[in-house]
């Protein structure tokens, strides 16, 4: 199933991003706990692409079992990194061969270690999205950067760009982790000023580690409130009562959203089938 299609149904719905092993031999491991969330029937699950494509078979493989077994829709995440548009196709190929309907389209970012130039035939997702559109009957989602992108030098720019990968054919997006809601309702203000009407689903990350707080800040200059400073600052040093925390907090985001009428959100889950759970159970009700 699409998931544009997903989104024209009257309800709230959930969904899940998980990742697959950068071994192979991990991954047995990994698909046992991604199964076991996907067992408990989310609205989609998302599933991540590796630096460079280095996880590509085990991306395909993860997001085929989890529709194979459970029904569950997938997205698979797929960059512009070290990409020809032959190894697109193959990819595509493959994905198509699996019953794979989505695609999330991303540029990505420069690995440490790679050597040359990362992005030659495709500069950008928009030229990703283009091309996916051209070649297969898929459903295209893309990232957005409600706090800007750290590349671009102004919100403007961030948003413009938007602009110009929903014209590419990106039928929807999904936001960058952010732990201030305020943040996304500004966000999709700026957005539907400037007529880009497909949804926008916000990415919500439960943090039960402080570390997760630092790798957010590093990765996108994810500003962070005083409030969940104070959360982090008090039950950082006690894994149990910063895992129950971090799910409150983002259950707290989760509702609000919700309450202010966003239909769709994302989880980042990070392969966490009991994190994903308690959230799911924390919103059961509204979920219906």
């Amino acid at each position: 199933m699409k998931i544009r299609d997903i989104f024209t149904q009257d309800k709230n719905t959930l969904s899940f991003e998980v990742f697959p092993p950068k071994k192979d031999t991990d991954f047995a491991i990994v698909e046992r706990a991604v199964l076991e969330m996907a067992a408990k029937h989310p609205d989609y699950m998302s599933v991540t692409y590796g630096a460079g494509g280095s996880t590509r078979d085990n991306t395909v493989k993860l997001a085929g079992e989890i529709q194979r077994l459970f029904g569950v829709p997938t997205i698979a995440h797929l960059t512009c990194v070290g990409a020809t548009k032959e190894s697109i196709r193959k990819v595509l190929d493959e994905m198509k061969s699996a019953g794979i309907e989505n695609v999330l389209a991303l540029r990505g970012d420069r690995p440490k270690d790679f050597e040359g130039e990362p992005f030659t035939d495709y500069k950008n997702a928009s030229e990703l999205t283009r091309d996916i559109k051209e070649y297969g009957d898929f459903c295209v989602g893309g990232a957005c950067y409600p706090e800007g992108y750290p590349e671009d030098d102004s919100k403007d720019i961030n948003i413009t760009n938007l602009k110009k990968k929903v014209e590419s054919g990106c039928d929807f997006l999904t936001t960058q982790m952010f732990f201030d809601n305020n943040i996304f309702y500004n966000f999709l203000y700026r957005v539907r000023e400037k007529e880009i009407k497909v949804p926008v689903v916000p990415g919500i990350m439960p943090v039960t580690k402080p570390v997760q707080i630092k790798r957010a800040i590093e990765l996108s200059g994810t500003n962070v409130p005083e409030r969940f400073k104070n959360l982090v600052d008090r039950f950082g040093h006690n894994d149990a009562a910063m895992r129950q925390a971090g799910i409150a907090y983002a259950t707290d985001q989760i509702i609000d959203l919700y309450a202010n009428g966003v239909k769709h959100i994302h989880v980042y889950s990070m392969n966490k089938p009991d994190i994903a759970e308690a959230i799911r159970a924390n919103v059961s009700e509204i979920l219906g």
